[in-house]
């Protein structure tokens, strides 16, 4: 992890251009090549940022230089760096991941003992399939034969969808197991949640936690 402080002004080229005026800001570039810009506010959002996999060149202009973030399709996000005011790397190695409540483990525990109930076909490869970011909730495959990355949340939230995609960002980079799918799966999904998911072409599953326990109805609902 490079972490970097310094007065700059940001421009993204891409699906639609963007500006951020000269001001101090945190530039976070992280081991999976990912560079993201924060301010002082916003939670943990960032104003601007740049998923892997992506490039970042470091050039001349000015009295701190041009920095240049390049994606695989060609979008730009272009750091003029007029002040930097600190500039460390840290190695912080394998993130063990988010460790689950007692309900969230239950589920996938679950749900791995009965993959099929995603649908007819589907096999198990393994739980907790790890990756560099984190394990993955569950790894099988479909009728098909496809790739398929499951994550599994008690509440679905934009910050779920977003952890699977990150997930099958990585996974769609091994050719022994791409083209990867996604199935975002959850006790309730919220809207915003569910819009996002399938904008990036990720499947929504709600989990009837007492059904997958045998008490009611064995179904799934897939909307």
């Amino acid at each position: 992890m490079r972490l970097v402080i310094a007065r700059c002004s940001v421009d993204y080229a891409g699906r639609l251009t963007a500006h951020l005026p000269s001001a101090p800001r945190l530039i976070l570039v992280k081991a999976d090549g990912s560079v993201s810009i924060h301010a002082d506010d916003r939670a943990y959002k960032p104003l601007n940022w740049m998923s892997p996999p992506c490039t970042l060149k470091e050039g001349d202009g000015g009295s701190a230089g041009v920095w240049t973030v390049v994606n695989k399709a060609g979008e730009k996000l272009i750091i003029t760096m007029e002040e930097i005011l600190h500039d460390s790397s840290h190695e912080l190695g394998v993130d063990p991941g988010l460790i689950k409540d007692g309900v969230e483990a239950h589920l996938q525990e679950l749900l791995a003992d009965r993959i099929e109930t995603l649908g007819a076909g589907y096999t198990l490869i393994r739980r907790e399939y790890p990756t560099a970011i984190g394990p993955v909730d569950i790894l099988c495959r479909n009728a098909d034969g496809a790739t398929v990355a499951v994550e599994i949340k008690r509440r679905g939230e934009i910050d779920g969808v977003e952890q699977l995609t990150r997930y099958l960002e990585l996974l769609n980079r091994d050719p022994h197991l791409a083209p990867v799918r996604g199935v975002f799966a959850a006790q309730e999904i919220k809207p915003q949640a569910r819009v996002l998911a399938t904008d990036r072409g990720i499947d929504c599953v709600v989990l009837d936690y007492d059904a997958l326990r045998g008490i009611e109805d064995d179904k799934l609902r897939l909307f």
